[in-house]
């Protein structure tokens, strides 16, 4: 639905008050940074090497997005259709906090997360607990976990296949941390000579309700998935299985090689027997289907003798939707909008948002994609300074993203990076007509 102005009797001071909390903490922790350089001396202490019980950290963000906005796309006439402005300028904070606690073979695990932003439209925040559960090592080939947990399931960089228990990824920040699910877990790990190095099983089980794991699936299910690992002559491989009712059953393989020191291969095949799926067919009309799909992913990692690190992977996704059909729903958007101007009818509009919930709208809906990424780490003897670029390229309808950036890390716990991403496409493609056309990106971030 179209974003409305959000409470305006606010004072600027009061929107703005988790952003000034956050900046406060940014200063505070350069001044104390600045001190802890200077007073820092070299020593040698073995208790500094021991296992402390309690282990911690986090980051301070700040943030500053600049986007201008594709006023002719068709998620601008979707979502943006009270607004005319042509760029969209917003300031945003995050506070993560991780750690673990231990006490002799038990550990208990958090990660969470708040933040905030306020753009032209109004001000946004939201505070989650990322992870928080406990595990019990009683062997030491068997641990047992149980609470809320991220998965990371796949070898994929920028996607999985056959992350059954896995948030998506973003492809633009794929190692940002992730919500996980609610679940009961056991592995068991074993370790042999030979060729056959290690063999580890992981059995989870996922239940879904009102009030937990909600977005998972269908409410009141428990789903259970399994992860067999091997190291095989030093091949990374994994047999995956998800089944219950909240999700479709499906099926996975993974694998990881290195073929040099400097040159990594890996790959993922999924398979989904039952996938539901609505599409529009000619008549505007709306069919729900199970299709069986195969998904696949395959890449390389590459670093060469001069530090640049190249990141190819290619990607079908079996249940994306083919070329017409989204173009079949780009078009009724565009058709919804235009019934809408002339008779301020806004069924189509309205089923056009429907459909993107159910995911017309999600990152990367089409069916094979290309992506890259090359970063070259000290470039001219500049130290710290890590320059970058990232294309997404949809190989369907031929439209692409392009982020170049540049990241420095210079100073003791800070990170600063400057990203550019340009979106290009003709009419009734992906990234034709995507909300903006291009964006600039400032973020600031202090690790503690």
């Amino acid at each position: 639905m179209p974003r409305k102005l959000k409470q305006e009797q606010k004072t600027i001071s009061s929107r703005f008050i988790f952003l000034s909390f956050l900046g406060k903490i940014v200063l505070l922790s350069a001044f104390f940074s600045g001190i802890c350089q200077a007073e820092e001396q070299f020593s040698f202490d073995l208790e500094e090497f021991e296992k402390k019980p309690l282990e911690w950290g986090g980051y301070a963000e700040l943030k500053w997005d600049h986007t201008k906005i594709n006023n002719n796309s068709v998620f601008s006439q979707l979502n943006l259709a009270d607004n005319s402005d042509s760029t969209l300028d917003q300031y945003s904070g995050t506070l993560q906090f991780d750690g673990s606690y231990t006490v002799n073979n038990s550990t208990f695990n958090w990660l969470l997360q708040a933040s905030g932003s306020q753009d032209d439209i109004g001000w946004y925040d939201t505070a989650d607990v990322f992870e928080a559960y406990a595990s019990l090592k009683p062997t030491p080939v068997v641990t047992i976990s149980l609470g809320k947990k991220s998965y990371k399931w796949g070898k994929g960089y920028a996607w999985n296949p056959v992350g059954f228990l896995n948030r998506p990824k973003d492809p633009n920040n794929p190692e940002e941390s992730l919500e996980g699910f609610i679940t009961a877990e056991a592995d068991l790990v074993k370790s042999y000579t030979g060729d056959l190095q290690t063999v580890a099983l992981t059995a989870v089980a996922l239940p879904v309700g009102e009030y937990f794991n909600e977005d998972f699936g269908e409410y009141h299910n428990v789903d259970l998935a399994a992860k067999l690992y091997l190291l095989y002559r030093d091949t990374d491989i994994d047999f995956l299985f998800l089944s219950g009712n909240s999700r479709s059953e499906r099926y996975g393989f993974d694998f990881s090689k290195n073929l040099a020191t400097n040159f990594e291969i890996h790959g993922e095949l999924a398979y989904v027997p039952d996938q539901k799926q609505i599409t529009i067919q000619n008549d505007g009309s709306l069919l729900s289907k199970e299709v069986s799909a195969f998904s696949s992913l395959l890449g390389i990692r590459y670093l060469t003798e001069n530090d640049i690190t190249s990141i190819i992977e290619y990607y079908h996704n079996g249940g994306g939707y083919s070329e017409e059909e989204l173009e079949g729903f780009y078009q009724l958007i565009s058709d919804g909008n235009t019934r809408f101007n002339e008779t301020g009818l806004d069924d189509q509009l309205n089923t056009a948002r429907q459909l993107s919930l159910q995911g017309y709208s999600r990152p990367q809906p089409g069916q094979d994609y290309l992506y890259a990424r090359i970063t070259k780490k000290d470039p001219f003897d500049i130290l710290y300074l890590t320059p970058g670029i990232t294309a997404i390229y949809n190989l369907g309808d031929e439209s692409i993203s392009l982020s170049p950036e540049i990241a420095y890390t210079g100073v003791t716990n800070w990170e600063f990076r400057l990203r550019f991403t340009y979106l290009d496409g003709k009419s009734f493609t992906e990234f034709g007509e995507k909300l903006n056309s291009n964006k600039v990106e400032l973020r600031i971030r202090f690790f503690f």
